[in-house]
């Protein structure tokens, strides 16, 4: 394991409970824990993104603003549904705000997850083509999305442009050049993770599988990665990708921990349904450092992995999750090879 980010939901709820109440709480205590990561160690800051739901929905300008506040950690999502974008207009937003940080942006995307709305996607004005449904309209534009960040020119120049223009095609500006190489499919099945392969994008896989074979979730998902792996060296693509997983993760040092989740840790991987079809959930961790570390090196899919991304409960603040993450990189992660 290389690698330890955190993985925000962004969620907010007008309870007096909650440390995120609007909108505008959560986007600026995102932009604080980042920054709260970053000075305790972490590697990386990622942002889930729902639409039509009060959780993070827009990320670029989010990240554009982390990536002025921070210098050294990875911003990234977790992931992006594309059957929602615009793949030119995200070519153009992914570049700004990679750039901004000084190219550490980690772009997660997939089809994306159970939605708020029927068809969201169609409130956006994006519809399958005729004999294609919403997961071929995800592939679809992050085919193109994929082909316009590699920066070749494809648009025929105005004769008499406002300004000069280079010769030849134009290509979408601001170009980041190394971006293609640090695009992730959230990937939720072993086919699914193979097909990731093949496209040369990184594997990210998350708390859920959209399958089941019956064994630990822990070892469907490192046969994930297996596969993943095996199609890549296959496929020849000239360079090594990485690969991450999401787990739930809370070291219990105080009575404050105990009191949030100390009944967390003696749950199990849950079988249920998402969208019609089985699905296999990962168990929550929960404990004294010592027995996490102990149970966190019998995961294989965390074995597998070079980067562990940590689903954080961002309703209860900036200083308890910044002190979750500091607990897990300082009495965890180190006994489990990290760095």
């Amino acid at each position: 394991m290389k690698s330890i980010g955190f993985l925000s939901f962004g969620h907010w709820n007008p309870s007096p409970h909650s440390a995120t109440r609007s909108a505008s709480d959560v986007l600026l205590q995102s932009i604080d824990l980042a920054v709260a990561a970053e000075e305790v160690g972490a590697d990386g800051a990622y942002f889930r993104v729902h639409h039509f739901a009060q959780q993070l929905a827009s990320p670029f300008p989010l990240l554009a603003a982390v990536g002025a506040r921070t210098s050294r950690i990875e911003i990234g999502t977790g992931v992006i549904d594309m059957r929602y974008e615009n793949p030119l207009y995200m070519a153009e937003d992914a570049g700004a705000a990679d750039l901004i940080s000084g190219e550490r942006l980690q772009l997660g995307i997939s089809r994306g997850s159970p939605e708020q709305v029927v068809d969201g996607y169609r409130y956006f004005g994006y519809e399958p083509a005729p004999g294609q449904d919403h997961a071929d309209l995800a592939r679809e534009h992050t085919a193109r999305f994929l082909e316009v960040i590699q920066g070749e020119g494809f648009a025929r120049p105005n004769p008499r442009p406002m300004f000069p223009n280079p010769p030849g095609l134009l290509r979408l500006e601001p170009h980041s050049p190394t971006l293609r190489e640090r695009i992730w499919w959230g990937a939720g099945t072993r086919a699914t993770a193979e097909w990731t392969a093949e496209q040369g994008m990184n594997l990210m896989s998350s708390t859920l599988l959209t399958e089941d074979t019956g064994v630990p979730f822990h070892e469907l998902q490192a046969e994930q990665i297996e596969r993943f792996r095996k199609t890549w060296a296959d496929t020849g693509h000239g360079w090594t990708p990485r690969v991450s997983v999401s787990r739930s993760i809370f070291p219990i040092v105080s009575d404050l921990d105990r009191a949030y989740f100390g009944r967390e840790g003696r749950g199990s991987d849950q079988v249920g349904m998402i969208d019609g079809g089985i699905a296999r959930f990962g168990k929550t961790y929960a404990g004294e450092p010592d027995r996490l570390v102990a149970e966190l090196a019998a995961d294989e899919a965390i074995a597998a992995a070079d980067t562990l991304l940590l689903t954080i409960p961002n309703q209860l603040g900036v200083d308890y999750c910044a002190h979750v993450l500091e607990t897990i990189v300082r009495d965890v992660a180190p006994a489990l090879g990290w760095r």
